[in-house]
Formats: C-alpha cells, structure tokens, sequence
C-alpha cells in the first residue's frame, strides 16, 4: 500500500469514533485534503537504520497518524488565529457554525495525535511541539516580529518529531545531526504557505540521508522497545 494512502487511512481511523457526525466530517475533509508528508517522513525514518525491524507493522502507521493529526490540528490553529474568523462571525450573525467546528476539530485532531503517541519514546517531544508552537504564535505578535521563521517553526518541529517517531519505533535513536535535517526538510518544504505533498518532498536521497546520519550518530541497537507497536 501507499505510505500516503496508509497513513491517511491511519489517521481517518483514529477520529471516526468522534460525534456529532458533522464534526466528524469535518475531520474527515481536513485529512482527506492534507498531504500526509509529517506521517510519510515517520515511515521513511523509520526504514533508514538498519535495524532488521519490520515496518509494515499496524503500530508504525499508527505513530505516523499520530504526527500527522498533531500537525493537522496545529496547522488549522495558526491558520484559525491569523484568519480570524470569528470577528466576521460577530458581524454577520447568519448562524454559520463553520469556524466552530474548525476549532473544535483542531483540538480533536491533536488530542487524537497525543493518544496515538501517549506510550511511545515520542510523547515528550510532541508535548514539547505543542509548547514550541504556543510560544511562537505568542512571539509573532510582537512588533518586528520574524513572522514567517516563526510560522514555519511548526513544519520544522513537527519533521523532528516526525523522525524520532519513526526511529524509536525500531529501536534507534536519532542523532542530533538527523533531528537537524530534519528541520531543515520542514523548512524547505513549506513552499509559499503550502506543505508539499510527500512525493515531491522526498526522494531516495532523502532516505539515504537520514540512513548515513544515522549511522553516523550510532544511536540504534538491536532492542526493541515495547512501545514499537503500541498504538
């Protein structure tokens, strides 16, 4: 199967408990829509160490989503917040409920996103995204604020966290010189306010580079932790 397909199913699956069913939808055309390049990163790390770990596994997709539904859920936050949407709301009081649901799916998405990464070796460091991220919205108000390096720290922070997912799910660690590749692939791959899709951000030079990295850093073993296939 298509990583892209797989874990865009992954991430559909992980949010089609939530009612109503309006929300629901709405959830489902965020994910429908999103180019699952965060989630794509998580496997393509998780293939670079050579490790000898299966990674078709259910649990690997599930990381993956989890990454995925953090950024999604992030994403529509910043975009909510510099939009606006409910001052427009105050003034025209036609009963459009749209940008409710969209902050309410934010949430969803990444409470969703935390669950599927709870007992993995990436939870702290998703915590640490989301604390990343408040702080630079907060940041960017300022005058003279660096307001495009302050957005794009998200799709920075988020590939990190994308990689270390995908590592220590086979039992390596990433190694700094990885996690700042990483960020610099988020960097790069916003392109005038628009993540790239998956195939076109990444290559087989981007999976050989994270491989070499990784060897270089000597942070994989032969273990696998038990939290490799928990959800």
């Amino acid at each position: 199967m298509d990583d892209a397909v797989r874990v865009r199913d992954a991430a559909r699956e992980a949010v089609e408990d939530i009612a109503p069913d309006r929300l629901r939808e709405v959830l489902f055309e965020h994910l429908s829509a999103a180019p699952m390049t965060p989630a794509v990163l998580a496997l393509v790390s998780a293939r670079a160490p050579e490790t000898g770990v299966e990674t078709d596994a259910d649990g690997l997709a599930d990381r993956a989503a989890g990454v995925q539904l953090i950024y999604e859920g992030l994403r529509l936050t910043r975009s909510l917040a510099h939009e606006e949407p409910w001052t427009k709301l105050l003034a025209d009081r036609s009963g459009d409920i749209d940008a409710d649901l969209d902050i309410l799916a934010a949430d969803v998405l990444v409470s969703r996103g935390f669950y599927l990464l709870a007992r993995t070796d990436a939870a702290d460091r998703a915590v640490d995204v989301v604390r990343a991220f408040g702080r630079d919205q907060t940041l960017r108000r300022d005058d003279g604020a660096d307001v495009d390096t302050l957005d794009r720290n998200l799709e920075s922070d988020v590939f990190a966290l994308a990689v270390v997912a995908g590592m220590t799910a086979v039992g390596a660690t990433p190694s700094p010189a990885v996690l700042e590749y990483a960020a610099d692939l988020g960097r790069d791959c916003d392109v005038g306010g628009e993540l790239q899709p998956a195939d076109a951000a990444f290559s087989e030079t981007t999976a050989e580079r994270l491989a070499s990295l990784s060897a270089m850093g000597g942070g994989s073993d032969d273990r696998v932790p038990s939290s490799a296939t928990d959800s």
